[in-house]
């Protein structure tokens, strides 16, 4: 399954409730918590992970400048950007495989159609012993 981007996800979302992200948003705080909640939660999760990621990616290409000298202290400021990035990338892979495998599992449930009058169920048959009687007179 391939990763799916927090704006992958936020219109997978969208599709399945029929509104945009900022208006289910709002929906959400005035609910309690549900499924909607729980994938805005994931998918706010998933941007966060990506944010990371750029923050961190570009704070290792300032430290790995080529014009830059790498001298024992900027050494372990590698190792701790190094150490960051691979976190990030690892919680960003898991929300996107998290909430991507929760959005496969649920369908968009097509507008309730009015029910279509019923007719009224036909009376039951009368008991056999009654039916034997009538018979035998």
């Amino acid at each position: 399954m391939p990763h799916l981007t927090s704006t992958e996800i936020a219109g997978r979302i969208e599709d399945l409730y029929g509104a945009p992200l900022a208006d289910l948003e709002a929906h959400a705080q005035d609910q309690p918590p549900g499924m909607l909640s729980a994938l805005l939660g994931m998918h706010d999760d998933l941007a966060l992970a990506e944010r990371s990621i750029d923050v961190h990616r570009g704070h290792l290409a300032r430290l790995i400048d080529p014009e830059r000298q790498i001298g024992r202290h900027e050494v372990s400021h590698l190792l701790d950007g190094s150490r960051r990035l691979a976190e990030a990338v690892a919680v960003r892979d898991v929300q996107a495989k998290s909430v991507a495998a929760v959005l496969q599992s649920l369908a968009r449930v097509p507008a309730l159609a009015p029910s279509p009058p019923t007719a009224s169920p036909p009376l039951p048959a009368p008991p056999l012993s009654a039916q034997s009687t009538a018979h035998s007179r």
